[in-house]
Protein backbone atom coordinates (compact mmCIF):
# COMPACT_ATOMS: atom_id res chain seq x y z
CA UNK A 1 0.00 0.00 0.00
CA UNK A 2 1.25 3.68 -0.57
CA UNK A 3 1.53 5.77 1.96
CA UNK A 4 1.89 9.27 1.22
CA UNK A 5 3.14 12.26 4.15
CA UNK A 6 1.73 15.62 2.79
CA UNK A 7 4.00 17.45 5.38
CA UNK A 8 7.21 16.33 4.40
CA UNK A 9 5.83 16.58 -0.10
CA UNK A 10 5.58 19.75 1.10
CA UNK A 11 8.09 20.79 3.64
CA UNK A 12 8.93 24.25 2.48
CA UNK A 13 5.01 24.95 3.72
CA UNK A 14 4.97 23.07 6.58
CA UNK A 15 8.03 23.51 8.37
CA UNK A 16 9.54 26.79 8.06
CA UNK A 17 11.93 28.47 10.20
CA UNK A 18 11.22 30.09 13.89
CA UNK A 19 14.08 32.86 13.16
CA UNK A 20 13.33 33.92 9.92
CA UNK A 21 10.28 34.92 7.42
CA UNK A 22 10.16 33.43 4.90
CA UNK A 23 7.91 33.49 1.20
CA UNK A 24 6.33 30.63 0.18
CA UNK A 25 3.92 30.24 -3.17
CA UNK A 26 0.71 27.80 -1.42
CA UNK A 27 -1.37 25.93 -4.40
CA UNK A 28 -4.74 25.74 -4.46
CA UNK A 29 -5.81 23.08 -2.54
CA UNK A 30 -9.35 22.02 -1.23
CA UNK A 31 -10.39 21.67 2.42
CA UNK A 32 -12.93 20.52 5.35
CA UNK A 33 -13.82 24.18 6.46
CA UNK A 34 -16.08 25.13 9.13
CA UNK A 35 -16.86 28.95 9.80
CA UNK A 36 -17.73 30.63 12.99
CA UNK A 37 -17.12 33.92 15.48
CA UNK A 38 -16.08 34.26 19.51
CA UNK A 39 -13.13 33.96 21.64
CA UNK A 40 -11.35 30.30 20.82
CA UNK A 41 -10.53 29.74 24.43
CA UNK A 42 -14.42 29.95 25.15
CA UNK A 43 -16.83 29.87 22.72
CA UNK A 44 -18.63 26.37 22.21
CA UNK A 45 -19.22 26.90 18.68
CA UNK A 46 -14.95 26.55 18.20
CA UNK A 47 -15.30 23.37 20.20
CA UNK A 48 -17.98 21.91 18.08
CA UNK A 49 -16.18 22.86 14.93
CA UNK A 50 -13.23 20.73 15.92
CA UNK A 51 -15.32 17.79 17.27
CA UNK A 52 -17.39 17.80 13.85
CA UNK A 53 -13.99 18.72 11.11
CA UNK A 54 -11.88 16.01 12.73
CA UNK A 55 -13.94 13.11 12.55
CA UNK A 56 -14.75 13.94 8.87
CA UNK A 57 -10.75 14.23 7.80
CA UNK A 58 -10.68 10.58 10.09
CA UNK A 59 -13.30 9.19 7.93
CA UNK A 60 -12.28 9.93 4.64
CA UNK A 61 -8.51 8.40 5.39
CA UNK A 62 -9.62 5.30 6.74
CA UNK A 63 -12.73 5.53 3.31
CA UNK A 64 -9.18 5.84 0.53
CA UNK A 65 -7.54 3.17 2.76
CA UNK A 66 -9.26 0.19 2.93
CA UNK A 67 -11.07 1.49 -0.57
CA UNK A 68 -10.52 1.16 -4.38
CA UNK A 69 -7.56 4.01 -4.20
CA UNK A 70 -6.04 1.81 -1.51
CA UNK A 71 -3.38 4.72 -0.39
CA UNK A 72 -2.51 5.76 3.51
CA UNK A 73 -2.26 9.29 4.56
CA UNK A 74 -2.04 11.10 7.12
CA UNK A 75 -4.57 13.33 8.22
CA UNK A 76 -3.12 17.30 7.92
CA UNK A 77 -3.00 19.29 10.85
CA UNK A 78 -5.60 21.84 11.85
CA UNK A 79 -5.47 25.07 10.35
CA UNK A 80 -7.53 28.35 10.99
CA UNK A 81 -8.23 31.61 9.55
CA UNK A 82 -9.00 34.68 11.26
CA UNK A 83 -10.65 38.64 11.21
CA UNK A 84 -12.32 40.78 12.45
CA UNK A 85 -15.18 43.18 11.21
CA UNK A 86 -13.21 46.02 13.46
CA UNK A 87 -9.76 45.13 13.18
CA UNK A 88 -8.44 47.00 16.51
CA UNK A 89 -10.50 44.02 18.33
CA UNK A 90 -7.35 42.23 17.45
CA UNK A 91 -5.30 44.78 19.48
CA UNK A 92 -7.86 45.27 22.75
CA UNK A 93 -8.40 41.88 23.49
CA UNK A 94 -11.82 41.83 22.24
CA UNK A 95 -12.19 37.87 21.26
CA UNK A 96 -15.72 37.64 21.62
CA UNK A 97 -15.48 39.37 18.01
CA UNK A 98 -13.18 37.37 16.78
CA UNK A 99 -14.47 35.77 13.11
CA UNK A 100 -12.91 32.45 11.94
CA UNK A 101 -12.25 29.70 9.20
CA UNK A 102 -11.52 26.06 10.59
CA UNK A 103 -10.17 24.18 7.97
CA UNK A 104 -8.25 20.83 7.06
CA UNK A 105 -6.45 20.48 3.89
CA UNK A 106 -7.39 17.34 1.83
CA UNK A 107 -5.20 15.96 -0.82
CA UNK A 108 -6.50 15.12 -4.65
CA UNK A 109 -7.46 11.63 -3.55
CA UNK A 110 -10.57 13.44 -1.55
CA UNK A 111 -13.41 14.12 -3.61
CA UNK A 112 -17.04 15.65 -3.08
CA UNK A 113 -18.50 12.00 -3.23
CA UNK A 114 -16.52 10.99 -0.75
CA UNK A 115 -16.37 13.98 1.32
CA UNK A 116 -20.54 13.46 1.82
CA UNK A 117 -20.08 9.53 2.33
CA UNK A 118 -17.68 10.21 5.28
CA UNK A 119 -20.50 12.76 6.47
CA UNK A 120 -22.72 10.50 6.13
CA UNK A 121 -20.73 7.81 8.30
CA UNK A 122 -20.12 10.52 10.60
CA UNK A 123 -23.29 11.48 11.35
CA UNK A 124 -24.65 7.62 11.82
CA UNK A 125 -22.06 7.23 14.57
CA UNK A 126 -21.68 10.88 16.49
CA UNK A 127 -23.28 13.40 14.83
CA UNK A 128 -21.85 16.28 16.44
CA UNK A 129 -23.77 19.34 16.34
CA UNK A 130 -21.84 21.35 14.13
CA UNK A 131 -21.66 18.25 11.54
CA UNK A 132 -24.14 20.45 8.96
CA UNK A 133 -22.07 23.33 8.69
CA UNK A 134 -19.09 21.31 7.06
CA UNK A 135 -18.20 22.46 3.96
CA UNK A 136 -16.05 21.08 1.13
CA UNK A 137 -14.36 24.00 -0.88
CA UNK A 138 -11.43 25.10 -2.54
CA UNK A 139 -8.86 27.48 -0.81
CA UNK A 140 -6.17 29.15 -3.02
CA UNK A 141 -4.12 31.27 -0.86
CA UNK A 142 -0.86 31.90 -3.13
CA UNK A 143 1.89 33.92 -2.03
CA UNK A 144 2.17 34.39 1.38
CA UNK A 145 4.89 35.46 4.29
CA UNK A 146 5.51 32.84 7.02
CA UNK A 147 7.36 32.02 9.89
CA UNK A 148 7.29 28.88 12.96
CA UNK A 149 6.20 30.71 16.26
CA UNK A 150 7.37 28.08 19.30
CA UNK A 151 5.24 28.53 22.61
CA UNK A 152 1.81 29.24 23.91
CA UNK A 153 -0.95 31.21 21.69
CA UNK A 154 -1.16 34.10 23.99
CA UNK A 155 2.65 34.92 22.73
CA UNK A 156 2.27 35.05 19.32
CA UNK A 157 2.58 38.36 19.03
CA UNK A 158 6.21 38.71 18.20
CA UNK A 159 6.23 36.82 15.56
CA UNK A 160 3.22 38.45 13.70
CA UNK A 161 4.80 41.58 14.15
CA UNK A 162 7.84 40.18 12.62
CA UNK A 163 6.00 38.81 9.64
CA UNK A 164 3.99 41.36 9.36
CA UNK A 165 7.28 43.95 9.04
CA UNK A 166 9.29 41.82 6.90
CA UNK A 167 5.91 42.37 4.28
CA UNK A 168 6.24 46.14 4.65
CA UNK A 169 9.89 46.09 4.53
CA UNK A 170 10.49 43.96 1.03
CA UNK A 171 7.74 46.62 -0.63
CA UNK A 172 4.58 44.52 0.26
CA UNK A 173 1.62 44.55 1.23
CA UNK A 174 -0.79 42.37 3.47
CA UNK A 175 -3.98 41.01 1.86
CA UNK A 176 -6.54 37.99 3.14
CA UNK A 177 -6.59 36.83 6.37
CA UNK A 178 -4.33 36.41 9.08
CA UNK A 179 -3.40 32.14 8.89
CA UNK A 180 -2.47 29.91 11.45
CA UNK A 181 -1.30 25.76 11.01
CA UNK A 182 -1.44 23.78 14.52
CA UNK A 183 0.85 21.22 14.31
CA UNK A 184 0.91 20.71 18.01
CA UNK A 185 -1.54 18.15 19.74
CA UNK A 186 -2.02 20.84 22.59
CA UNK A 187 -3.85 18.28 24.76
CA UNK A 188 -0.28 16.68 25.12
CA UNK A 189 1.92 18.82 24.45
CA UNK A 190 3.60 22.02 26.96
CA UNK A 191 2.45 25.11 25.93
CA UNK A 192 5.92 26.29 25.66
CA UNK A 193 6.69 23.66 22.58
CA UNK A 194 3.25 24.15 20.55
CA UNK A 195 4.67 24.73 17.16
CA UNK A 196 1.86 27.26 15.61
CA UNK A 197 3.29 27.94 11.43
CA UNK A 198 1.99 32.60 11.19
CA UNK A 199 1.07 32.84 7.93
CA UNK A 200 -0.12 36.03 6.21
CA UNK A 201 -0.66 36.42 2.43
CA UNK A 202 0.83 39.33 1.04
CA UNK A 203 1.05 41.12 -2.75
Amino acid sequence: MQKIDYKKEFKQLYKPSATEVTIVEVPEWKYLMLDGQGDPNTAEAFKEAIEALYPVAYALKFMIKKGEIGVDYGVMPLEGLWWAEDMSSFTVGDKSQWKWTLMIMQPDLVTEKLVQQAIEQVKAKTNPASLPLVRFESFDEGKAAQIMHIGPFSEERPSIEKVHSFIEQSGSQKRGKHHEIYLSDIRRAAPEKWKTIIRQPMV
